[in-house]
């Protein structure tokens, strides 16, 4: 029998692997925060929020009303509503869509509670709103291929959640946690947010109406678990062979049904894949050599050929662009 890291041997090796390639991808979102804020403020206000390449900004509002802007594009968001602004994109916060903006919101004066959580109280003598806002950051480089399906802001309806149940719950913990300054209340919050964050990504998945693409092609009952395999072991030896197998179909039905649900043939797919993978890993300081191993390639020469043609550009120029320059 073959070891339990070959892709072909399905659960029989590993009867812990999960089954639904939709809660997998989700798992491949485990995010860590990198800063959490309670804001208080009374009209007229306004904030701005900077740019956070590779992160995410959340917006809950606890009470009241917030004016939501992303690239010129204003919402509304109420008590009960929850924004994501999924791309790392700048942003404002403000009272009306006329108000005066104060700042940047993490220069602003604030109170410390904590090493990455803080509360922001803006005094404009008028009506009250609160928030609980943070920035979060994908914790797996897999998860950017994810993020990069999703519009440019996310907004949950504090209504349409009320008939599920989960965010009404997720909200009144965290806006009682935030309404005074309990011992302990920064973890609770913050452990909470990240929930709230990983829900509202998965109400999209949930309801969005996607074409032709990978996301479509892992919804899909049969291909979608060779899809979870592909992205979870991307350096596997995978053959179409081996794939229709995993998807329990024929080698021509599973090549004719992907194709037909993605956009593109699955090797295609699985070659994009693990050049995303790549780029990502690149940017973060990654060698060409050790990731030409990991991604499935018997050589350096052979990655660096392959990234080449599908990315447009070498390995090592890639990394070297996406690393931040010294003295920025």
């Amino acid at each position: 029998m073959s070891s339990g890291a070959d892709p072909g041997d399905g659960d029989t090796a590993r009867p812990w692997t999960p089954v639904d390639p939709v809660g997998d991808l989700l798992a491949d979102l485990r995010i860590h925060g990198t800063f959490y804020c309670r804001a208080e403020a009374t009209a007229p206000w306004g904030v701005e929020m900077p740019a956070f390449p590779g992160c995410m900004a959340f917006h809950v509002v606890t009470r009241g009303s917030v004016v939501l802007e992303v690239d010129g594009d204003q919402r509304v968001l109420g008590t009960g509503d929850l924004a994501l602004v999924p791309h790392g994109r700048g942003h404002l916060l403000r009272s009306t869509p006329e108000a005066e903006v104060a700042g940047r919101a993490d220069l602003l004066p604030q109170r410390q509670l904590g090493e990455h959580y803080s509360v922001l109280r803006l005094d404009g003598g008028g009506p009250r709103a609160q928030m609980v806002c943070g920035v979060v950051e994908p914790a797996r480089p897999g998860a950017a291929h994810l993020l990069d399906l999703l519009p440019p802001v996310l907004v949950v309806d504090g209504r349409d959640a009320a008939r599920t149940g989960w965010l009404p719950l997720l909200l009144r913990v965290i806006a009682d946690e935030a309404a005074e300054d309990r011992p302990g209340a920064e973890a609770v919050i913050t452990r909470l947010a990240d929930v709230v964050v990983l829900q509202a990504v998965r109400t999209w998945l949930d309801t969005a109406a996607t074409g032709p693409g990978w996301l479509r092609a892992l919804r899909d009952p049969q291909v979608g678990q060779a899809v979870a395999l592909l992205h979870r072991e991307p350096g596997a030896a995978w053959t179409l062979t081996r794939l229709a197998r995993e998807a329990r179909m024929s080698r021509s039905s599973f090549a004719a049904r992907f194709t037909e649900l993605a956009g593109e043939p699955v090797m295609h797919h699985l070659a994009r894949w693990r050049m995303h993978l790549a780029t990502v890993a690149l940017g973060r300081g990654a060698r060409v050599g050790e990731l030409a191993g990991r991604l499935g390639y018997e050589s350096e020469a052979a990655f660096s050929r392959a990234y080449k043609r599908i990315v447009g550009v070498p390995p090592t120029a890639a990394g070297a662009a996406a690393r931040p320059r010294s003295g920025r």
